[in-house]
């Protein structure tokens, strides 16, 4: 068993995405805010959910951590090394440090090999190790995430959805990673599979001292995987902390609205039943020009249109709202 210790796994420091949008030929391209100075940090086996609306840059910044894309700017320490400045043969090194499992585990393995040869592959493209202890590895960690022997040597259309991300969860854990990048790995699943999966993630976290970045939408997911919660806004954090403090008592509107519209999670603080999203999100080509909710906001004031608010802490926990006070002292 892996100890859990409070050593710091990854830290991310004001990362940013812009992508050009091109407008043509001999046009100014256009600047796309994907993601806009996002800075957390994750222990050794703790675990950040990312959670908001499709399109607030959730997983753009997967893709960054994992090293997929490199950030506009920022900074983003894996371990003790600046993945942001590291040479080439570093980063294939923090590679193995940082594995994904993604969203949807039908299409997430190659359906021309064996489930042996899939958990093989990265041993084989990243070690020295001989066939025989890439062979005997493989079957350990098969064992490890609740499957049988004899699913060595099938393919992965003979699986379940379920069965098909236990093995995903098996490859991403092949070259003993020290973070898990976890796109929303449960949402293409029954629901009665998914709390399965959850819970071998947390018995896996607990056993190996792995840290988890968990992308989700569902907050009733979050709830019973996450240690700490960022909610994003339009490539921005809204609102930053501990689960249970979040959960309780959401003091930004954004995520007093998740929260309240979330069944289940409606009756959890009296502020989840006062904000009712309206509109669209807006263009990440055309934010608002102060703060990113503003222009879905009940509580929005001519200051709120006008400048965008730092974070700050308030009640044990980081929160982008000029009106913050005000609702935590009626929440």
């Amino acid at each position: 068993m892996s100890p859990i210790s409070n050593t710091t796994v990854v830290t991310a420091r004001d990362l940013r995405q812009v992508y050009a949008i091109s407008n043509g030929f001999m046009r100014k391209a256009d600047a796309l805010q994907a993601v806009s100075g996002v800075s957390f940090s994750i222990q050794a086996g703790k675990t950040l959910a990312i959670v908001g609306e499709s399109g607030c840059g959730k997983s753009t910044l997967a893709r960054m951590v994992s090293l997929i894309e490199s950030p506009t700017s920022g900074d983003l320490q894996i371990g003790s090394v600046n993945a942001v400045t590291a040479s080439q043969s570093d980063k294939r090194v923090l590679r193995q440090k940082v594995q994904l499992v993604f969203q949807n585990p039908y299409g997430s393995l190659n359906p021309r090999k064996r489930i042996g040869q899939i958990l093989e592959a990265p041993l084989e493209i990243n070690t020295s190790l001989s066939r025989d202890e890439r062979i005997a590895q493989a079957r350990a960690m098969l064992a490890l995430v609740g499957l049988r022997p004899e699913h060595y040597d099938r393919y992965p259309h003979m699986f379940s959805g379920g069965q098909r991300q236990r093995i995903a969860i098996a490859r991403a854990l092949m070259l003993n990673p020290s973070l898990v990048v976890a796109d929303e790995p449960v949402s293409a699943l029954d629901v009665s599979i998914q709390a399965q999966v959850l819970n071998l993630l947390a018995d896996l976290q607990k056993d190996r001292g792995l840290a988890y970045l968990f992308i989700s939408h569902d907050l009733g997911v979050v709830r019973h995987i996450a240690h700490d919660v960022m909610v994003m806004y339009l490539g921005h954090t809204v609102e930053h902390g501990s689960k249970e403090r979040i959960f309780a008592r959401p003091l930004h509107p954004y995520t007093q609205a998740l929260l309240g519209s979330t069944p289940g999670l409606a009756g959890h603080g009296q502020a989840t039943k006062r904000v009712v999203l309206m509109g669209e999100l807006p263009s990440p080509l055309n934010p608002p020009a102060g703060c990113v909710f503003s222009t879905r906001c009940p509580h929005a004031t001519a200051q709120c249109r006008a400048a965008r608010p730092e974070q700050r802490m308030i009640d044990g926990r980081l929160v982008a709202c000029f009106e913050a006070e005000r609702l935590a002292s009626i929440a």
